[in-house]
């Protein structure tokens, strides 16, 4: 590939002026040591000089072309191409940044995008993902009071952009903001060498967590961890969690430890049974080897049944089970997303437990920082498996047969 090499220098007198923010798009239903990426291989072509302050400047070189996998149409073959446009710097909006991915995770959403069979379209042709960490190489002319700089390790989640001022937004829940944008969904995702996002939106990796286990903790992580601080459950309390061993149970078990919670992982599999054991699961429970599923679970608590349960698995089923084995006065957080499942349940029981319904959709700017705070402390590890852009295709069939043990992670940086 011919490599056009040109310069520019921006000012930091661009950098405080006007912030344009996306257009409306139409209201989405809930769906979802240094790091070895804080200095990775840039990419040649166009050099490009850009920075804050005008004293120091730093230089990146941004491509005119990348690696990305894209969706063509809906119900499409999803194709590796090595030649899509990158969008320069100059072409940047007032909000918008330029992040150069190290990795991105993979998650049960990106399939359904891909597939396109959830209630509402993905937009097409689509560049799926919304798991992705990197460096800021680029931001918008006249974006005004960036919280980031150029250079620092940024995270793209699946909420890409909220317009921070409707009411939802003001109550602290973004994540269902009317006007929001959602990566890998209605923009393109983190399935590319380079993503567009805003400065408002991308999240700062701390310090002390690796970029590939970083990438899961900005949804699966994200997503249990609010799930389970929502839950009402206290210290001491018994959680069930469903689908254990994939790529969000696995991370539940731990964010419940780290709160004090007791954890009845629900899976199938050695595999997946030696994993949530050792991460801290106090008791298993083989839901294919089971003859009865509910007594097995009250019988794990002593009785009663657990406080609250996060069901991550995609199977209805999960949800229908749930009413009978919790305890009065439980809690029944909703998250999983099957792709035409219908929420059944016992209404005469449901009333007369007293059990509460909580749907729980992804997390805020703030859940997400908190969330990876306490994997950056030690307390927990995302189990997964690094693999390259070409075998997202065969990623998508191991979790559609259930089989992926943890997260999968793609290197971006081939």
């Amino acid at each position: 590939m011919a490599h056009v090499r040109t310069s520019l220098r921006v000012s930091c007198s661009f950098h405080r002026c006007l912030d344009i923010r996306p257009p409306s798009i139409k209201t989405l239903l809930p769906s979802r040591g240094p790091s070895p990426s804080s200095n990775p291989k840039l990419l040649p072509t166009t050099s490009l000089l850009l920075s804050r302050h005008s004293s120091n400047m730093t230089t990146y070189s941004i491509p005119k072309t990348q690696k990305a996998a894209i969706v063509e149409s809906v119900g499409g073959t999803l194709t590796i191409k090595d030649n899509h446009p990158v969008k320069q710097p100059e072409d940047l909006k007032p909000g918008e940044c330029l992040v150069q991915l190290d990795c991105t995770g993979v998650c049960h959403t990106d399939l359904h995008a891909a597939k396109n069979d959830w209630p509402i379209p993905a937009k097409t042709p689509l560049i799926g993902g919304h798991e992705g960490v990197g460096i800021v190489v680029a931001i918008g002319a006249h974006t005004q009071d960036s919280p980031v700089k150029l250079g620092d390790r940024v995270g793209i989640k699946w909420l890409a952009y909220s317009c921070l001022d409707c009411e939802a937004c003001r109550k602290g829940k973004e994540q269902v903001c009317e006007k929001g944008q959602y990566s890998g969904f209605t923009v393109d995702g983190t399935f590319s060498q380079y993503v567009v996002s805003y400065v408002s939106h991308v999240t700062p990796i701390p310090d002390g967590i690796a970029s590939p286990e970083a990438a899961s903790i900005l949804c699966a992580g994200v997503t249990v961890y609010r799930a389970i601080k929502y839950s009402g459950a206290n210290i001491g309390d018994w959680i069930t969690i469903p689908g254990a061993g994939g790529g969000l149970g696995h991370l539940a078990i731990q964010y419940a430890n780290a709160m004090g919670l007791r954890v009845i992982a629900i899976d199938t599999g050695a595999e997946k049974r030696d994993l949530c054991l050792k991460l801290g699961a106090e008791k298993w429970i083989d839901f294919r080897e089971s003859k009865d599923l509910v007594k097995d679970i009250r019988d794990a608590t002593g009785g009663p049944g657990p406080h609250t349960t996060v069901i991550t698995a995609t199977s209805p089923a999960a949800y229908e089970q749930a009413i009978d084995y919790l305890r009065p006065g439980a809690t029944m957080m909703v998250v999983s997303l099957p792709a035409q499942g219908k929420l059944s349940c016992d209404i005469f029981f449901t009333v007369t437990k007293g059990i509460t319904i909580h749907g729980s959709y992804v997390g805020t700017r703030q859940d997400a920082r908190e969330a990876l705070d306490i994997a950056a402390r030690g307390k927990v590890k995302c189990y997964y498996q690094l693999k390259q852009l070409d075998a997202l295709k065969e990623t998508y069939e191991g979790l559609e047969k259930g089989t992926v043990v943890g997260r999968v992670v793609l290197d971006m940086k081939q």
